[in-house]
């Protein structure tokens, strides 16, 4: 590798790493849980590995699209072929479940990462995050970018009002929830609602506790924001876990994540939460957590076969894909998909 490329790939994986810590209240990481610890669960489920992705990366997101899991941006491990876009991926690679095999789809239209995304309608949406400016790879976005399968092909929609990256979306009742997210200033307590049909944005109750690098689930008719950090530094994680009523236009307080983490992801499979990894001071997280909302509980479940952040989730057949992510903090890069049966789920997954 010529002294050049040496130097170039070393740049990408400076501006990769996490910021630098901005000292606030600690008040606000030192919120006591309203619920006993998490408890073992008697059957914790099992994991296996399938097959790995095309390509080595961290800061993805990922959903379910008509039985196939849809893996986007984020950054790729560097290399001669990335380092002007800063290792910066705009790549869509596809998981099938049924075939255990992976193919690429369009691409999005430019690069981004720590996005949000959501399906709505036969589509998949992708919201918000940061893009390649000059030399930073930090830069806020307020994007918003539909999928449509049956074409191949990505339109630009409506934006939000906030430009923002290291948010959470979620979906109810045909609409997505933009939760939480940093614009590199300050974290953002705006929650906007998209309507997908009308290309509209419109405004709810704010989050209580802003913060980013969070996860969001929808169950029972209620949204609920999970751990994350405070202004983008995963020394002052949080296990804070608020729930949204939309009939009430109302967040409440509700039982803590019992590791406080950010970095992670969340699935949900028969009304349950499962949070997965995440990093912090100490490194990353393989824990996996499941919260019930009904009895406002947290349960110890299998943890994840290797530890990471960064990560995304998505969920076929009552099986939680779990997929690519960071194994250290800051800059790392992986190709993993490992495979969570929770309790109670005997469908085979692939």
């Amino acid at each position: 590798m010529s002294h050049l490329m040496r130097s170039l790939v070393g740049c990408v994986l400076l501006v990769v790493r996490p910021a630098k810590p901005i000292l606030i209240g600690l008040f606000l990481i030192a919120l006591p849980g309203s619920s006993e610890a998490a408890q073992p669960e008697s059957d914790p489920g099992i994991w296996h590995t399938a097959a790995s992705m095309p390509t080595k990366r961290t800061e993805i997101a990922a959903a379910t699209l008509e039985g196939k899991i849809y893996v986007v941006g984020g950054f790729e491990k560097p290399s001669l072929g990335n380092v002007m876009n800063l290792a910066i991926t705009s790549s869509v690679e596809v998981y099938d479940p049924e075939t255990n095999t992976w193919t690429s789809k369009a691409s999005l239209p430019f690069g981004l990462h720590h996005i949000g995304i959501g399906v709505v309608g036969g589509r998949l949406y992708v919201v918000g995050g940061y893009s390649k400016s000059g030399l930073s790879v930090w830069n806020p976005v307020a994007t918003v970018y539909a999928y449509d399968p049956s074409m191949d092909s990505w339109t630009e929609r409506a934006p939000m009002q906030t430009a923002r990256g290291a948010l959470s979306v979620t979906e109810h009742e045909g609409k997505l929830y933009a939760i939480g997210g940093y614009d590199r200033k300050a974290n953002n307590a705006q929650v906007e609602v998209y309507d997908p049909v009308r290309n509209v944005w419109s405004t709810a109750a704010s989050l209580p506790t802003p913060r980013d690098h969070l996860a969001t689930a929808t169950v029972g008719g209620k949204m609920y924001a999970i751990g994350g950090r405070i202004d983008g530094d995963y020394h002052q994680n949080l296990a804070v876990v608020e729930r949204y009523d939309p009939s009430a236009d109302r967040w409440t307080r509700v039982s803590d994540l019992p590791t406080a983490r950010s970095g992670i992801t969340a699935a949900i499979v028969e009304g349950k939460i499962y949070v997965m990894g995440g990093e912090g001071t100490t490194g990353t997280f393989n824990q996996n957590e499941a919260f019930d909302p009904v009895r406002d509980t947290w349960q110890v479940m299998t943890p994840m076969p290797t530890a990471r952040h960064g990560l995304g989730s998505a969920v076929v057949q009552r099986h939680i894909y779990v997929i690519s992510g960071g194994p250290t903090p800051g800059g790392s890069f992986s190709d993993l998909n490992e495979v969570f049966t929770p309790p109670g789920s005997n469908v085979k997954a692939d």
